[in-house]
């Protein structure tokens, strides 16, 4: 279950139980693409014991929109990665209305080049890119709520720290995060690299019960579950 070559190890960015989209697992790129150096990004939704993504469904569920703080993951706090400097933070995308209706998703899919002529802030959302200590990598967590980053250009953060809040910024169809590694911060000119999560429990998708992870990748659909962060100064 391991990535490959010389994963980075990195720790969930959150506490609580989330369901696994766009796994390296099942596919590389993971995203359908290299652009914006997304090779071996991953997504988690927040979910409830029962593995759902929201309390309730409606009309506005199979035919609309629905607004993002319907959604589990909405406002969760969102924890870096790793330690090290923070290289690039984006702030002001607004949380747009969230879209699990077939009929809404598609005329949004339609508009994703136009996102993308207007820059990284217009597809990764609101957004937080740390540097590893050593300057090999730069982890970034994607899609962030408008105003709740917490983290400064420069700053050195440790792992578990708060620095924001699960939100619905950029391209986005409902509330999640997206986490990636890269070889520097210009998404434009960057390598994706991969990683693995150090440790992590996982129920695996028909499965009733979790196992223990460690230095590995969820797989697609599974839900997983993070230790609680390890305390910072």
């Amino acid at each position: 279950m391991k990535a490959s070559p010389n994963p980075l190890e990195v720790a969930l960015p959150f506490t609580g139980t989330w369901k696994v989209e766009n796994s390296p697992l099942r596919r590389v790129p993971s995203h359908g693409t290299h652009l914006l150096a997304t090779t071996y990004a991953i997504d988690f939704v927040g979910v409830d014991d029962d593995g759902r993504t929201a309390p309730s469904v409606s009309w506005h569920t199979v035919l609309g929109t629905e607004p993002p703080d319907l959604f589990f993951s909405f406002g969760r706090p969102i924890l870096a990665p790793v330690s090290g400097q923070v290289v690039a933070v984006h702030d002001g995308e607004r949380d747009h209305e969230a879209r699990r209706s077939q009929l809404a998703l598609l005329p949004y899919l339609l508009g994703q080049q136009a996102r993308l002529r207007q820059g990284a802030g217009a597809i990764a959302g609101n957004h937080v890119l740390i540097q590893t200590p050593d300057g090999g990598a730069v982890v970034g967590v994607m899609h962030l709520r408008s105003g709740s980053l917490r983290a400064s250009f420069g700053e050195q953060v440790r792992e578990g720290q708060h620095i924001g809040d699960c939100g619905n910024s950029g391209n986005s169809t409902q509330p999640h995060v997206h986490v990636q590694a890269m070889d520097r911060a210009d998404p434009w000119t960057a390598r994706g690299l991969p990683l693995v999560f150090r440790a992590f429990d996982e129920r695996p998708a028909g499965s009733t019960g979790f196992i223990p992870r460690r230095n590995a990748l969820p797989q697609e659909a599974s839900t997983v579950r993070a230790p609680a962060p390890r305390p910072f100064q």
